[in-house]
This record gives structure tokens, C-alpha cells and sequence, in this order.
């Protein structure tokens, strides 16, 4: 981001009194609390898929900008006084909301068109509060500036951004508290409760500041007025907030869709995102910029070497993104720093930041997923980050020899670091030395901030990016929506020969044969020999027909099973997976191999089995999955009880729980003991030379009672359940970090 001089140096930021850190940390540690709180509240009606996150993340964004936009307008009232009085009114007129509560007001999802209704019920849920607790981190700085002696060097008021970085540390620790602490040791309805409760204290503090505190003269005020900033200041304060913003969604989604999917992931850049802000506004700095921008350019090449790259470690690319993420966005908000205003312009410094936030969230959430096949948005924007970079001055010829020294050295370190991923080096050199050469070009013109070539490089990089998501195989087709990306690819297995699969973010959720003759053999975790395939048999033994319902539909290997006179309804959230697996031309489960009745019913399952008859299913499949992100809400003890309501007396449930990261088996088995029902498990091992011929499953089996699960006791490759004195998880409480925690067989 261009620069016209070098930023003068600032003064020491003043330490505020511990009434205002207290209260600006509260404010932030609410703000951040409500965020994944109101998340769990939406699970059972949207599932959760990565874009239900992102879209609340815009959101909160959007309720941000409103809050900070009301702070602005709060201070044209000249009374301190008056503000205070002002704003706790707003804070009593919308705890009128409270306790928190998901709207009914919208009715259910529309799967079509799920991130309207998201919008709209948070927006009715939440809205008022959210802005309202938002607004009061700037006012309580600009209060303090108004409050605060003046700084007996400058005469001007006393330097508030330090109240920013406690803000940041509030939201901070409500962020990591959250998952660790709060969720798996209290329950949901306790959590509203006690957030309402916060709410009520943050309050009092405001009445307390506002009886306590007192403005300076009028004419000191007077004083201490400097020049408005002009809109391209402004326009840079937005596109510094904009840039960290949106990578910081945009590192989460290609992470979690094409690297790795774990539990809280999302965390992770989120808290970085927030460390930046701590410690660009901290007292004192803890890097200096030299060092910051040669850190960053090293961090970039370093990543965009990666990209490409397919089968390395995935230890590696998690870190080396989120280190990139991290330098770049530490960058940006050191940029916003330096260039912070007076503090009579407080109020709309952090209205520009806001309006960033949105712009960079705004643009993943709902722009990004129209224009977009892939993840594209994320390397744009880490291309386009160079631009927040300072331009001019070439370090070879202004820096101290010592620094060019270390500056080398630091390259020589990256390339190093750049060949541990390398495979079969001999056979690849010729590629992995081009890529070298293109990493080291990228660190070298980056830390020369020289204009025209980067501005060429980030060029380069954009066509570079056209190849990155690049399937092994040949990609037939590619799709994103509200859910994620979905690919459908074909590939060789070497047992079964040409096959055609559907991949969702990292996981594999079907695969097809393609020989003449052989298109309906079930695959994967649905063969023969799988514990889904022999309930499925122990089922049909007990009936010439039989209605059986689907939770996840996959490319529909199930249909393979479906004999004439068997009704089959599949129940699938993701429009898009329903139209690709009913396509002939992609798969052919549905159309060729299936002999009876088979239906759909788009949806959340919970919403979309409710209306369901009791007595209806002999057999319920529960195998909703979506790159191993497991939506917790349809194993609870509420959601199996109304399973077990559908089923006739010799029905049963099936529950896949297979998991790269959470161990289901035992709060489901716990969970169905709560439900009233009796259940058996069985692991089931994969082929041998990971052929997808079979898959490794966990599956536990529930029934009403013996009756129902008589077959299975009787087969010797079933095994009683116990749920190991693990806790059944419940539509009010979760244990998620255990289950991380808890070995899976």
C-alpha cells in the first residue's frame, strides 16, 4: 500500500486506569463468547458445514460495523455525560432480547437459499445486542481520551489504543476458553444464562464509568481537535482491514476443504487474526518493522511453493499457511498502527477497520462462492496482500551490510526448508528446481518492494493459482456452494480398475466401478463385507420388503441394496450432492443398480425425518458426513430418541461414526442407553493396499430393545456396546475436546 512519507514516530501509548481495561476487556470477551455460543444454537437447524461459519462470521462482522458506525454518531454529543446515559440506554433496550434464543420467526431453512435465513435469523436473534455490546470498546476509548489528562509533552489527550490491545486479549481468551472450558464442562442453557449475566455487568460498569469519570474542559477539548483524515487514508485503513479479513477466512476454508478437516480448526486462524491486533497495538513492539516485512516475504514464497505441491505432510502445509496467514496479517495491522489518528478521530479509524472486516468477510462468505469453483479467493488474496506492502527503497542499497547478510541467510534458510517436502528428487528435480527458482524469485522481489514486478508476480500468481486444485486423475467436475466443494474425479485402483469417486473438501464420500458390468458392486464403506452391508442383510432376511431411510447421501451406493418392493429415501442437506449422485452421466447407483422405490427429501435430517410417522423404518442409516466434519446434532440423545420413535419394533439404526479426528462410538452408544434403546458395534477393516474395494468403519447398531437387534447378537462379528463411562451429548451439552482426546478403538 502506497506511502507518501514515512510514518513520524508516535508517542508512548498511556496505560488507562483499570476501570476502562476492565471494562473494554468484558466487552470484547462477550463479544467473542456469544459468536461460537450462538453457533451451537444454530447446528441443529443447518448442520455444519463450513459455511454456515463463515457466514456467521460475516455477520458478526456486519453487526460490528453498525455498532462501531452508532459509536461514531455517539460522539457527535459534545456531553460525556450524555453519551453515557445514551448508550446505556441502548445496552437496557436491547437486553430486552435476552436471554439468547434462535428466532422462530423464518421458519426452517431454505435449502436453496440457506445463507439468507441465516442472515435473517441472526440478525432477529442476536442483532441488537451483538451491535450494541460491540459499540462500547471505541466508546470507551474515546471516552477515555476525553477523560485522561492531556500528555504534558504534545498538550494533546492521552494515546487510548492501548485499550485496543486489551480489547483484542479479551476476545482473545473468549475464544480459546470457549471450546476448551466452558463447552465441555457446562451446559448450553447455563451458558445463555450466564452470558445474560455478563451482560448485566458490562452495564453496571458503564454506569459506574460514566459516574465516575469526568470530561475535560470544553476548551481543552478545543485544544486538542486535529484535521479530519481524508478519504484515501481512509481508503487505506479499509483495505488493511480488508486484506487480513478475508485471508483470514480464506486460509480456514482451504484448510479445512483441501488440506485437513479437524474440530475448532477454524480456531486457529481466528486467534492468530487477534494475536496480530495485540501485538501491532501493543505498548511496545515486539518486532520491528524491518524485520516484520522480511519475515513476511519469506513466509509468502515459502507458501506459495506449497501450493501446488500434492502429498507432503500435512503437518507442513498447516503450518507454513498459518504462518504466512499470521506475517501477513501481522503486517496489515502493523500498517494500521503506525498509521492510527489522533484520538478524536478514534471512533472513525475503528469504523474504517469495521467496514474492512466486512468488505474482506463479505467477499468469502457470499461473493467468493458464486464466482468461484474452487478455493481461488484465497490465493488472490494472499497475491494481493503484496500490495499492502510499503513501496520503494531497495534494501541492497540502503541497508546496513549486516542486514543484507541476514536477509541472505534467511533465504538460504527458506530454500532449505522448501526441499523437505521434496519426493523422489531424481525423477522430479527438473519440476521441484523450477519451483525453487519461482519461490526465491517471489522472497527476493517481495522484500525489494519494487512496484512494477510485483505488481507483475502477483499477476503470475494468479495464473499459477488457475492449477492448484488440481485432483489427482482426471477431474470431471468441480462445484461449490453454501456446503463446501465437491469434486467428482476419475482415478485407477489398482485391485478394481478404473473408478469414478466424489470427494468433498479432503474426504471421499463414494466411488463407482467403471467396467462393463461391474458399476453396481458396493464400494468402500458400503460393501458386502462391511458392517453397513451385513445389517442391510440382517435386516432384508427379516422382511420381503422394507422401508429404509437415509441420512447422508453420497453418490447413493446404498440404492445397490434396494430389492423390489423396498422403499429407499435418502435425506441429503446439500442440494448439490442430490444432483450430482442422481445424474446418470456422473453416477449410476441411483438410475442403474437400484430395483426399488428410491426418494429424496433435501434438508436438515431433523427437520426433514420430524414429520416422519412412528413405526415407519426397518432400517436408518445415520451417515451424514462432511469432510469428517461430523454434524454433533444428530447424535444427541434427543436427535436418537426420534430416531428410535420412526422405527418399527424390529427396526434399527445404523450409525457410521468412522472419524479421522473424533472417537463418536462411545457418546452414542451412551446417548442411545439415555434414549431408552440397547445397541451393538463392530469395527470392520479395510481392504488390504488401501484398495476402496472396503473402507475401515466404526458402526454401532441401536434398537428399541433385544427384539430388534436379535440378528446381530447372533452374529458373531457384533459385540455388546458400552459406552465406557463417557457422557451421552445432549442438544444442551457437548464434549467434543474429549472425544479429540479418546483413542478410537
Amino acid at each position: 500500500m502506497p506511502s507518501s512519507a514515512t510514518a513520524p514516530p508516535l508517542p508512548v501509548l498511556s496505560r488507562p486506569p483499570a476501570l476502562f481495561v476492565v471494562t473494554v476487556f468484558t466487552s470484547a470477551f462477550l463479544v467473542f463468547f456469544v459468536q461460537p455460543m450462538v453457533g451451537k444454537l444454530l447446528l441443529p437447524l443447518l448442520g455444519g458445514a463450513p459455511a454456515v461459519w463463515n457466514t456467521s462470521m460475516a455477520f458478526f462482522q456486519a453487526a460490528l460495523l453498525v455498532g462501531y458506525g452508532y459509536a461514531h454518531l455517539l460522539q457527535k454529543i459534545k456531553a460525556f455525560k450524555t453519551q453515557v446515559l445514551v448508550h446505556g440506554i441502548m445496552l437496557a433496550l436491547a437486553g430486552l432480547t435476552l436471554p439468547l434464543h434462535v428466532t422462530g420467526l423464518l421458519g426452517q431453512p431454505d435449502p436453496e437459499h440457506p445463507a439468507i435465513w441465516l442472515l435473517g435469523v441472526l440478525t432477529l436473534s442476536i442483532g441488537a445486542p451483538f451491535a450494541v455490546l460491540s459499540a462500547t470498546a471505541p466508546l470507551v476509548q474515546a471516552w477515555f481520551s476525553r477523560t485522561a489528562d492531556l500528555d504534558p509533552a504534545s498538550g494533546k489527550p492521552s494515546e487510548p489504543y492501548s485499550l485496543y490491545a486489551a480489547s483484542n486479549l479479551g476476545s482473545l481468551l473468549s475464544l480459546l476458553a470457549y471450546p476448551i472450558l466452558v463447552e465441555p464442562l457446562t451446559q448450553l442453557t447455563h451458558q445463555r444464562l450466564g452470558w445474560s449475566l455478563g451482560y448485566g455487568v458490562l452495564a453496571a460498569m458503564i454506569i459506574l464509568l460514566g459516574l465516575t469519570q469526568k470530561a475535560r474542559t470544553a476548551a481543552a477539548e478545543h485544544d486538542a481537535v486535529t484535521p479530519r483524515p481524508g478519504l484515501l487514508t481512509m481508503a487505506r485503513w479499509v483495505a488493511l482491514a480488508a486484506i487480513p479479513s478475508s485471508l483470514m477466512i480464506g486460509v480456514t476454508t482451504y484448510l479445512s476443504t483441501d488440506v485437513a478437516t479437524a474440530p475448532f480448526l477454524w480456531v486457529i486462524p481466528l486467534a492468530l487474526y487477534l494475536v496480530t491486533f495485540i501485538l501491532a497495538f501493543a505498548t511496545r513492539r515486539v518486532l520491528s518493522r524491518k524485520y516484520l516485512l522480511l519475515a513476511q516475504a519469506m513466509g509468502l514464497g515459502l507458501c506459495l511453493y506449497l501450493l501446488p505441491l500434492h502429498g507432503t505432510s500435512i503437518l507442513l502445509h498447516l503450518g507454513v499457511h498459518l504462518l504466512c496467514f499470521f506475517l501477513t496479517a501481522w503486517m496489515c495491522h502493523d500498517s494500521l498502527a503506525l498509521a492510527r489518528p489522533a484520538p478524536d478521530h478514534l471512533t472513525l479509524y475503528y469504523l474504517c477497520l469495521s467496514l474492512g472486516g466486512v468488505i474482506g468477510g463479505g467477499f468469502n462468505a457470499f461473493i467468493a462462492p458464486v464466482i468461484f469453483d474452487t478455493i481461488f479467493e484465497y490465493i488472490l488474496i494472499l497475491a494481493l496482500s503484496c500490495a499492502a506492502r510499503p513501496w520503494g527503497g531497495n534494501p541492497l542499497t540502503t541497508w546496513p551490510r549486516r542486514d543484507v547478510i541476514w536477509f541472505a541467510l534467511g533465504v538460504a534458510a527458506t530454500l532449505t526448508l522448501m526441499v523437505v517436502p521434496m519426493v523422489d528428487l531424481p525423477e522430479a528435480v527438473g519440476s521441484n528446481a523450477a519451483k525453487l527458482l519461482f519461490a526465491l524469485a517471489i522472497v527476493t522481489l517481495v522484500a525489494l518492494n519494487h512496484r512494477g514486478v510485483l505488481m507483475a508476480t502477483i499477476a503470475v500468481l494468479a495464473a499459477i493459482a488457475l492449477q492448484m486444485f488440481n485432483h489427482p486423475g482426471n477431474l470431471v467436475e468441480s462445484d461449490r456452494n453454501f456446503f463446501g466443494v465437491i469434486r467428482v474425479a476419475d482415478t485407477e485402483d489398482q485391485a478394481l480398475g478404473p473408478i469414478r469417486e466424489m470427494i468433498h473438501g479432503t474426504t471421499l464420500h463414494g466411488a463407482q466401478r467403471r467396467l462393463p458390468g461391474q458399476e453396481c458392486q458396493p464400494l468402500t464403506y458400503y460393501g458386502p463385507a462391511t458392517a453397513i452391508g451385513q445389517s442391510f442383510a440382517l435386516q432384508q432376511i427379516r422382511s420381503p420388503a422394507i422401508d429404509v431411510a437415509t441420512v447422508g447421501l453420497g453418490v447413493g451406493t446404498v440404492a445397490t441394496y434396494v430389492r423390489p418392493g423396498d422403499r429407499l429415501t435418502f435425506y441429503e442437506i446439500d442440494p448439490e450432492v442430490v444432483r450430482i449422485a442422481r445424474n446418470p452421466e456422473r453416477f449410476t447407483f441411483i438410475s442403474d443398480c437400484a430395483k426399488g422405490s428410491v426418494d429424496f427429501r433435501t434438508g436438515d435430517a431433523r427437520l426433514t425425518l420430524a414429520p416422519l410417522p412412528a413405526g415407519e423404518l426397518d432400517l436408518l442409516l445415520v451417515d451424514a458426513f462432511t469432510s469428517d466434519a461430523v454434524p454433533a446434532h444428530l447424535l444427541t440423545a434427543e436427535a436418537i430418541a426420534m430416531y428410535l420413535s420412526k422405527l418399527s419394533d424390529d427396526g434399527v439404526v445404523v450409525f457410521h461414526l468412522s472419524n479421522r479426528h473424533l472417537e463418536l462410538r462411545s457418546p452414542v452408544i451412551a446417548a442411545v442407553r439415555q434414549a431408552g434403546g440397547k445397541s451393538v458395534t463392530q469395527v470392520s477393516p479395510a481392504a488390504p493396499e488401501g484398495s476402496r474395494l472396503r473402507t475401515a468403519s466404526i458402526v454401532v447398531v441401536a434398537g428399541k430393545g433385544d427384539q430388534a437387534l436379535a440378528p446381530f447378537h447372533a452374529d458373531p462379528r457384533w459385540e455388546g456396546a458400552s459406552p465406557g463411562g463417557v457422557k451421552a451429548w445432549t442438544d444442551d451439552y457437548m464434549n467434543v475436546i474429549g472425544a479429540m482426546f479418546r483413542p478410537q478403538y
